[in-house]
């Protein structure tokens, strides 16, 4: 017997509303995503990304004062304490990343000045702080890794510029800084996608902000989640290693019943709206790089699921070749996606601890029915 009376739990939770929110609206069948109200399109073609995690953590676009502050404590928090830097130097050569991003974050909250507060202005001071020093350590570790001397950041540049600087150690160009910028806009939140769901189930039992950022790190290394533009550009490596036609190569994918990655979307039944400017951003940086070929590839897979799936390409498509083109390796994707999402997470807990309850659901029982009986150890079949 179950011991719950209500009708058969949806896997997933799929189409389950959890809470409300006042941060991000979604309208799958109109193919509609918008923060605080204001359309995605209109942000990635007027906003900047600073611009945009005043929005989230504000509830409103800031005046030219407020824009001008928030640069300056971003600026301010692109610093991190010596030990830092120390365990990235530490770690196995082999560490991925994300697991490095993970350790790290948690590793933050012993010299964050406000750890011990869990107040509104200290969360939002914990928000700008993470979302410099996330940014700082995925450049960071990558040149410590490769053996490079580490880069710092430059006051003048923006979020986006100063993250390029920091990774590949030369300014940016104008189209990579706006590329990465529209990016790092486009990846800001998302509603309640698993890690933002993992980082309020942490808030809500009253843990820091901190614990509630490691727990969304967490969940976003797995490739059903923040993986899956990984999982893409691998494809367009073996097509370059095997000198395939991209189309074919999919195809003999189908064929061995492998799925394709960076299609289809649990909530979007139309494009993906954030797919529409990174497939702009990767033809124009694959033409002004001189590295079409990227591009090349995800338009001639993309124009085949399309007409033989019925399937549209998802965020995760087109930001696959976007990043490599901006010179971020592969296993770097998933930890970029969270110097972007680090945004949507810290207004998503600062939310939670506004109007808390503790996040606790039930699960159907499908087990053994009641009542059974506890059979000694004697008694039970040899």
């Amino acid at each position: 017997m179950s011991g719950l009376t209500t009708a058969r739990a949806p896997r997933g939770l799929e189409g389950v509303v959890a809470t409300t929110s006042g941060i991000c609206y979604i309208d799958g069948e109109q193919g509609v995503l918008a923060y605080r109200g204001i359309d995605i399109h209109e942000l990635a073609e007027r906003s900047s990304f600073e611009e945009t995690c005043y929005l989230l953590w504000f509830g409103g676009l800031p005046t030219r004062d407020e824009l001008k502050q928030l640069r300056g404590r971003l600026a301010e928090e692109r610093k991190l304490d010596a030990s830092i830097y120390q365990r990235m130097q530490s770690v196995p050569k082999d560490a991925l990343p994300m697991d490095v991003l993970r350790t790290l974050v948690s590793t933050l909250s012993f010299f964050d000045p406000d750890d011990k507060r869990n107040d509104r202005d200290a969360n939002l001071h914990k928000a700008v702080r993470l979302t410099s020093q996330i940014a700082m350590i995925v450049a960071c570790y990558d040149r410590i890794r490769k053996g490079k001397a580490v880069v710092q950041p430059d006051r003048s540049l923006s979020h986006a510029a100063n993250f390029l600087l920091m990774l590949n150690g030369e300014r940016p160009s104008k189209t990579a800084e706006r590329a990465l910028d529209i990016a790092l806009i486009l990846h800001a939140d998302h509603e309640l996608n698993a890690s933002t769901f993992a980082a309020r189930v942490t808030a809500a039992t009253l843990s820091d902000m901190h614990s509630a950022i490691t727990s969304a790190i967490g969940c976003l290394k797995g490739p059903l989640h923040g993986g899956a533009n990984e999982a893409v550009f691998h494809i367009f490596e073996a097509i370059e290693r095997s000198g395939s036609d991209p189309v074919e190569y999919v195809k003999a994918m189908l064929a061995q019943k492998k799925k394709i990655p960076g299609f289809g979307h649990r909530v979007y039944h139309t494009e993906d709206p954030r797919a529409t400017h990174l497939r702009q951003m990767s033809r124009d940086l694959g033409r002004s790089s001189g590295q079409a070929k990227w591009f090349e590839y995800s338009q001639a897979i993309e124009q085949f699921i399309k007409a033989d799936k019925k399937l549209n390409a998802n965020v995760d498509f087109y930001s696959a070749s976007t990043y490599r083109t901006l010179g971020i390796d592969v296993d770097l994707f998933t930890p970029v996606f969270a110097v972007s999402r680090i945004s949507g997470w810290t207004a998503h807990v600062i939310e939670q601890f506004e109007d808390n309850r503790l996040i606790r659901p039930r699960a159907e029982y499908t087990g053994p029915p009641y009542p059974q009986h506890y059979v000694p150890l004697e008694a039970r079949p040899s």
